[in-house]
């Protein structure tokens, strides 16, 4: 048989969505700190440590002492060819699950569910944003909205780290005025990326139509479930 290269441990060093999420934050090619990372990824500073050893261990973090901390880094720039080819592989993966779901999708009506800019917007948007609200997943300071610690650890248990937005260059979070004008939505980076997990669950569908979205059977059951107190 012709040689093949291993490629199974990479594959399972990334596939744990802490370590996974460390590894994103390094994609810029900076050194951060393991405490840093562990707010990241919303773990502990011991935990973290532990996942970062296994990652140092495989061969895609290296380390570096500074006085009493320890920084972390990519090991080089082939891991960040390898992650980024990685991502873009499971946007295609999604996508292609999302086109063969068995269910119907029926487009909701505009005033429903839509694109707004980059988010999620209409009904749906609005009725999400009430329930954040109500279950202290973020909350109202003046005119700023911020995302609670509740917050926080509820959305990285979904695979979105809002520490990880923050680093961005643009708002993090945001009330954006509802097109029905019933009540606002979430916008900002965190509603951007609500969208697009949605849309890689294969929960809502893009359509050729302008800003109108398709919802499956259980997106609209899922959608419903967050934040809600049943």
């Amino acid at each position: 048989m012709e040689y093949a290269p291993c490629i199974s441990h990479i594959a399972t060093l990334l596939a744990d969505p802490k370590r996974s999420a460390m590894i994103w934050a390094l994609m810029d090619g900076t050194a951060r700190p393991a405490d840093e990372l562990a707010l990241l990824a919303g773990l502990t500073t011991s935990s973290a440590g532990a996942h970062l050893a296994r990652l140092a261990t495989g061969g895609l973090v290296k380390q570096e002492v500074r006085g009493r901390k320890r920084f972390f880094r990519l090991a080089g720039p082939e891991v960040g060819t390898v992650v980024e080819a990685m991502a873009n592989a499971s946007l295609v993966s999604a996508e292609q699950i999302s086109r063969s779901v068995a269910q119907p999708m029926p487009a909701l009506p505009l005033r429903r569910a839509r694109v707004c800019s980059d988010h999620l917007g209409g009904e749906m948007a609005a009725d999400l944003y009430q329930r954040l609200l109500g279950a202290g997943w973020i909350e109202q300071q003046e005119q700023r909205i911020e995302v609670t610690s509740v917050g926080v650890a509820k959305f990285a248990e979904r695979g979105i780290y809002v520490p990880a937005l923050a680093l961005r260059q643009r708002e993090t979070v945001c009330a954006c005025p509802a097109w029905s004008e019933r009540s606002p939505h979430l916008g900002g980076a965190l509603g951007a990326g609500l969208l697009q997990l949605f849309i890689q669950m294969g929960w809502l569908r893009e359509t050729e139509e302008s800003s109108t979205l398709q919802v499956s059977s259980s997106g609209q059951r899922e959608i419903g479930r967050i934040a809600s107190a049943a």
